[in-house]
């Protein structure tokens, strides 16, 4: 594997005396038969110079990286992203996103804070099953608070008896 870099600082982003000037950073990975494997370039704020060139272009990758994973999450687990922020109107498709995106931060603040959501969500395959169990069982039973719908899911998912799970972790 080889990674070629190429970079140009003070780049104009468009034509004109009062163009914003940027950095522009390449890189290119080769296999050991010569054929591109890797190829991409990012613009930025940061001057480029040769010892920071590979750790700008790892930077821009890894980014890429977070923000393809979350677009996937958001698209394909179960929040429907996609579908839901593509129809109504504009105020309407908004809220939509805005509540997609707090249940997206929501969910693992409580997986890493409250201990009977992780039991229960660990007990299921995927986050996108327990909420359809969630959505299933709050449509018959009513509930007055969130540990004892925590203590149910664990029941009929273990079929014994729900350990302390009142306290986090």
């Amino acid at each position: 594997m080889t990674e070629h870099y190429r970079y140009i600082n003070q780049v104009p982003l468009r034509d004109g005396d009062e163009a914003l000037m940027l950095n522009w950073c390449q890189v290119t990975i080769t296999n050991a038969k010569g054929e591109v494997t890797y190829h991409n370039a990012w613009v930025m704020t940061p001057l480029i110079i040769d010892e920071t060139g590979a750790k700008m272009v790892t930077a821009g990758r890894t980014r890429w990286k977070i923000e393809n994973e979350t677009h996937h999450v958001l698209k394909n687990n179960g929040y429907h992203f996609d579908h839901n922020f593509e129809h109504g109107k504009p105020p309407l498709s908004n809220w939509f996103a805005t509540l997609m995106l707090l249940s997206f931060l929501l969910h693992p603040t409580l997986d890493w804070m409250d201990t009977a959501y992780h039991t229960v969500c660990h007990l299921l395959p995927s986050r996108q099953t327990f909420v359809e169990h969630l959505r299933a069982l709050l449509q018959d039973i009513p509930f007055n608070s969130w540990e004892p719908v925590m203590r149910f899911m664990f029941n009929a998912l273990d079929g014994e008896t729900i350990p302390d799970l009142t306290k986090g972790t």
